[in-house]
């Protein structure tokens, strides 16, 4: 299994933005070290909390601190660029990080920035689709092309340095959950990212949701591969859960009840678990239940991955959103009890050492381990004994 994470990012408007990109970058760098496979970066141009505007210029910035992690734009809003700006600027970008790029894409959630652009909320989905067909093809062809659309129209335009990874890199997208989102994932031959607990009474169930992916690429004769699929979620260890419930309630409870209340077109209600539930009642551990939010001891998260991976029918990675909940020492060993446990269970990285340490203590609990000192459990070996040393000449 891969794991990866996102950062929208989340900054409190008073904040200092210099030393806040600083922090961002710092993050990446130290999720190389350990160990993390992809890190994505969000662009959004409003609303004054999520203030990365270009994660193409963001991820330059970061290919020259990292060497192995896979860098990934999540999202570019394809309807806030013409097209062959976004497809030059993401080759560019795999270049740059010499084949480390991932290109994800996505129409824009984020109604501030809907606003800004002034784009009609049913031209988003067209114009996205319209885009990334641009796209594909400037990415695909050697010759110039030609394509007259609804919303962009060009002439004799061809990619003059086409993307490092060959044939072509891969790309990726955001699904909601609905069954519009994950049937253009699938037809289209995307990598999908999907929420670990879809919002909404619409949203095709987790269990689900590979089949509608995976018949719509059949329909489309295009591939899919489930290894690549990835589930978004947050997470946040300590030694205990009780410790981690602890640290988060203030920040997480600021981020429900001050941002995403405040942007959203939906407000506290999104959060709600019933129509009848009180503003008040909407607490972190409400959400924390409602989302699939993964909060507690590695041995907790351990628990709680395997029963998304058993619900959802396999998964390729896990993507963990960032956030600012706690101290950045606090999110820092949040990440490390993360790389240090519950990596290595799923990669199979430490199966051997536990199945080892447990061979070794029923060894010694029936008495069969060869002491030197010949007080516990003895030496039953036979006087024509040979060592695993000993090779016959």
């Amino acid at each position: 299994m891969d794991f990866s994470m996102f950062m929208m990012p989340l900054h409190l408007p008073s904040e200092n933005p210099a030393l806040a990109y600083k922090r961002d970058l710092d993050l990446i760098s130290y999720a190389e070290d350990l160990g993390f496979d992809e890190f994505w970066v969000g662009e959004h141009h409003s609303a004054a909390w999520e203030t990365i505007p270009s994660p193409e210029m963001f991820l330059a910035a970061a290919s020259q601190r990292t060497s192995k992690i896979k860098l990934g734009t999540s999202m570019i809003s394809l309807p806030f660029h013409h097209p062959f700006n976004v497809a030059e600027r993401i080759t560019f970008l795999d270049h740059l990080t010499e084949g480390r790029a991932l290109f994800g894409i996505g129409r824009c959630s984020l109604p501030t920035d809907i606003k800004l652009y002034q784009i009609p909320y049913p031209d988003l989905q067209p114009m996205m689709e319209e885009s990334l067909e641009i796209i594909s093809l400037l990415l695909e062809s050697d010759d110039p092309i030609s394509f007259k659309g609804q919303f962009w129209e060009i002439k004799d335009m061809v990619l003059q340095l086409k993307s490092y990874q060959r044939p072509k890199m891969p790309i990726a997208i955001a699904c909601s959950g609905s069954e519009k989102s994950l049937e253009f994932a699938g037809s289209n031959g995307l990598k999908a990212l999907s929420l670990a607990k879809p919002p909404g009474p619409s949203s095709i169930p987790l269990s689900k949701q590979w089949d509608v992916i995976s018949d719509a690429a059949k329909k489309a004769g295009a591939n899919v591969d489930r290894k690549e699929w990835e589930l978004v979620t947050y997470v946040y260890l300590a030694d205990t859960k009780k410790k981690a419930m602890t640290d988060i309630e203030s920040g997480a409870h600021r981020d429900i009840h001050e941002y995403f209340s405040t942007i959203s077109d939906n407000g506290i209600n999104q959060y709600k678990s019933s129509p009848n539930q009180s503003d008040d009642d909407v607490t972190v551990s409400s959400v924390i239940n409602k989302r699939s939010w993964i909060i507690g001891s590695p041995d907790d998260a351990i628990e709680q991955i395997e029963k998304l991976e058993k619900e959802a029918g396999g998964i390729g990675g896990l993507m963990i959103t960032t956030h600012e909940w706690v101290s950045e020492k606090k999110s820092k060993y949040s990440a490390e009890l993360f790389a240090r446990y519950v990596m290595p269970h799923f990669r199979g990285h430490s199966a051997d050492l536990k199945r080892e340490w447990e061979r070794t203590k029923k060894n010694s609990k029936e008495g069969k381990l060869a002491h030197a000192s010949g007080k516990k459990g003895g030496n039953n070996f036979k006087d024509n004994h040979k060592s695993n040393l000993y090779k016959k000449i």
